[in-house]
């Protein structure tokens, strides 16, 4: 048994879990370690490669054992849970974090500073007052369809629920009417709070150089272009725009075997807030295509003419994540194809 060069650690709210080895892989040591005293275990530990699940708290933990010397490596749980032998518990999981880090093919997540973390709060707030925002709505609706009155889905019809309940003549009991009144404020609130992000996250779309070259590119707007910048690890992270599209998940799970591929839906891997992003900006590019007509001997013109219009967007997304890597990482400006004679 030599000197520990791995450590996996499973870390959790109090209690954490160690597990070293050696270069050849045999255990040093086992070791459960409260939250206070992590720092100086990790401080005693001569400088090694330490292997997180890249769960909440990891990227935290990444910086602050970066700071003692040591190598972190974040790695997706997805790429752990093999590696564990049998029953599942705090020592097996920081064993098998560190057998998967001794992998030389294994792949880790990019470690965020501290503001990089900051520029996400905004697109998770948001994304919670959304949530807030549809439940309220489908809350109104579910109720009023108990007095009769129903309205299409969307924010776009709260105005008539919302004129139907304020207006003195409608046949609404008092007692209703005012709880509905609550909802209403609530409502109202939220919709103020949602133009308020809607409206710093425009600002930084404008001061960010990055975010004004993304924009550039037909299905990206601020809200995407401002969220790519934030969300998105390091273009060098990927080796080319299909590895991006990939850890997206806008590209067909494989179940191929005997020589024979099968392709099925997209993976729906990785961030989701970018995916969804992008379907819904690549969306808003196959309506107007669809609507006005896309350029005649476009790729975009050939696959609607051959393909569902859903499995176009959703390719077409796929086309827009692989140049959005381009821009990222040669830093040029988007160009338009020429479409073929």
């Amino acid at each position: 048994m030599g000197q520990v060069s791995t450590i996996g650690l499973d870390i959790a709210k109090h209690v954490f879990q160690a597990h070293g080895a050696d270069a050849s892989g045999h255990v040093v040591f086992r070791k459960k370690i409260t939250r206070a005293k992590l720092i100086a275990f990790m401080a005693s530990q001569p400088p090694c490669l330490v292997a997180l699940e890249a769960c909440g708290g990891a990227h935290y933990w990444a910086r602050e054992i970066t700071q003692l010397g040591h190598t972190v490596r974040l790695i997706p749980p997805a790429y752990v849970k093999p590696f564990v032998k049998r029953h599942k518990n705090d020592a097996a999981d920081a064993e098998a974090i560190c057998e998967a880090a001794q992998r030389p093919n294994m792949r880790y997540v990019a470690v965020k500073d501290e503001e990089q973390q900051a520029r996400t709060v905004v697109f998770r707030a948001r994304d919670l007052l959304v949530q807030q925002r549809t439940q309220l709505i489908n809350a109104l609706r579910g109720h009023l369809t108990e007095y009769g009155w129903i309205v299409p889905k969307g924010p776009a019809h709260v105005a008539r629920l919302i004129a139907w309940i304020e207006d003195p003549a409608s046949q609404l009991p008092e007692s209703a009417r005012a709880v509905f009144k609550v909802l209403i404020d609530s409502l109202k609130v939220v919709d103020t709070q949602i133009a308020g992000l809607d409206a710093e996250i425009a600002r930084r779309s404008r001061e960010d150089p990055v975010a004004r070259r993304l924009m550039t590119i037909p299905g990206i707007g601020p809200l995407t272009a401002t969220a790519i910048t934030a969300l998105a690890p390091p273009p060098e992270t990927f080796r080319k725009g299909r590895d991006f599209a990939a850890w997206l998940g806008l590209t067909p799970l494989q179940k191929s075997t005997g020589g024979k591929q099968r392709l099925g839906a997209i993976s729906k891997m990785g961030e989701r807030t970018l995916r969804r992003l992008l379907i819904i900006g690549s969306s808003a590019v196959v309506h107007q295509a669809c609507k006005r007509g896309a350029p005649a001997g476009s790729w975009l013109a050939q696959m609607l003419a051959r393909k569902p219009r859903m499995l176009v967007t959703v390719a077409l997304a796929n086309k827009i994540a692989r140049v959005v890597w381009a821009l990222l990482a040669k830093g040029e400006v988007y160009r338009a194809p020429v479409a073929a004679a």
